[in-house]
Order: C-alpha cells, then structure tokens, then sequence
C-alpha cells in the first residue's frame, strides 16, 4: 500500500523529503561563522582607504556648495541668542565619515566618539592634550588602557590633577600642570593663571585631543593662522572639539569654521 502511494503522488514524496530535511536542518546546532579578526578588518580598512578618503572628500565639497546656495536662498539666521544656536549643523553639518572605526571612549560629560582609535594603538610617540579636565578623566582613562604608547599631557589651573578614573599603574603615563589655554602667552612671574598658546605647548611634546571650554575660537585661530600663511600641514590629525556659540554671531562663526575647513579640517560624522 505504501509503495503505492509513493509511485502514484511523486509530488508528495518530493515534498515530504524538502520538510523533512529543512526540519533536520532547522534542528541541528548552529555554527556562526568566526567573525573576521581585528587585524584583518584593519587590513579592508586600510585597503580601501583611498576609495573612502576620495568618497567623504566629494561629499563634503558637496557640502560647501549647498551651504553656499543655503546662505544664498533664505539668508544668515538672525543675530538673537543665540542665532538661534539649533541650526548651527544645518550649515554646517559633520558630512565627512570616518574612513576607519568608530567607538565610544569614557562617559557622561566626559566621554567622545572617535575616529581610529587602533591607529595610534601600537603607536610609541602618541601625545594627546586634554585641557579643561575638570576632575572628569574617563576619556583619557580609556585611552591608556586601549593603547600601549600614548601619554596624555593635562592642563586646567581650576583643578590639581587629572580625576579619580586613572588607574595608579597607568599614572606614569600622564602629565598635568596647572596652566590655562588662551589666544597668547602670560605665564611671566606676576600671571596668575600662567596662559599658554597651545602652540607653544606643543613645542614641550605633540598634539592629538583638546578640550576647551569657550576659548576654542581665540585659540584654534592664533594656532592655525600661521599655518595658513606659510602652508605648512597641522601638527594634529584629529581634534576632539567642544563648540560654545552663545553670544556670537552667525558672521563671526563662519569666517572661523572656514579657516578651519581652509586648513584642511572637516566636521567628522562618527
């Protein structure tokens, strides 16, 4: 009888054989794939970092184009407080992506999305500037603790050291002085708070992460003018910047960001 039913419906013994081994299939354990190793997603990163670098570049000119046409069409936002400060990445919006990883370091206040961090992983000259700590480290704590040679170099006159989440075994590879960042120098004997320049804290050690509360304007320009004078390259590839635009005006902000695009700088969609 069986036989029977298998020679008159073929169909069906077709189908029963799809059910069941889709059944056995569906029943047997799982295998995921071994996702790729760090490595050698480091490797298709850096493969195609050309194509991606050429890509983000061609969508930010873009940008400067349409923020032109923007202006163009309605106008500057009006001078109120602020102009009003909501719009400020309709104009100018973070367009070119990070061509390589992207992660979280610290929290709260304190934390900041950033870019490549396994660049300077391995690296032995890494410096990075943190100014304006306010006793909240737990960005700089995560930088030493995921690479192997950065020392961090730390500078707020309203505090006496970087905060409580540094490890003890990671403190030899921190520095802080009481000094503040300014647009010029006054650090003689009678200033209080001695001010430097960041550029002249460089000339002590490097740059790579700074952190400055209101002063970003004063400072980044008295930085990047004479490096758009003598068309020399920034001592930095990457800058982890808090921008403060209450009581400036919409004319006084794009003239600033433009020197910065000018000098080769981009708002970084991460």
């Amino acid at each position: 009888m069986a036989s029977r039913v298998w020679q008159r419906h073929p169909r069906y013994s077709l189908f029963l054989f799809v059910v069941l081994a889709s059944t056995f299939y569906l029943l047997g354990p799982y295998q995921a794939p071994a996702p790729p190793s760090d490595s050698s997603m480091r490797n298709l990163v850096a493969h195609d970092l050309p194509s991606r670098l050429a890509r983000s570049e061609r969508i930010y000119n873009k940008l400067l184009v349409d923020r032109k046409g923007l202006i163009k069409k309605f106008g500057s936002p009006p001078n109120v407080d602020p102009w009003p400060a909501y719009t400020v990445w309709d104009f100018f919006p973070a367009a070119f992506n990070c061509p390589h990883e992207v992660q979280r370091l610290g929290a709260l206040g304190g934390g900041k999305w950033f870019c490549g961090l396994s660049r300077v992983e391995h690296k032995p000259d890494c410096v990075v500037y943190s100014v304006g700590i306010n006793y909240e480290s737990s960005f700089e704590a995560e930088i030493l603790a995921n690479t192997e040679g950065c020392e961090i170099w730390g500078y707020d006159f309203t505090v006496n050291s970087f905060g409580p989440q540094i490890p003890k075994s990671q403190v030899s590879r921190t520095h802080f002085q009481p000094y503040g960042l300014a647009g010029k120098d006054a650090h003689g004997p009678d200033d209080s708070p001695k001010m430097y320049t960041l550029q002249s804290l460089m000339k002590m050690n490097g740059a790579f992460s700074i952190d400055i509360e209101r002063w970003e304007f004063e400072t980044l320009a008295a930085l990047i003018k004479p490096y758009l004078a003598s068309g020399r390259p920034l001592p930095f590839g990457q800058l982890q910047l808090e921008i403060h635009i209450w009581n400036m005006s919409f004319e006084e902000y794009i003239t600033w960001w433009e020197m910065l695009e000018a000098a080769g700088l981009a708002a970084l969609l991460d």
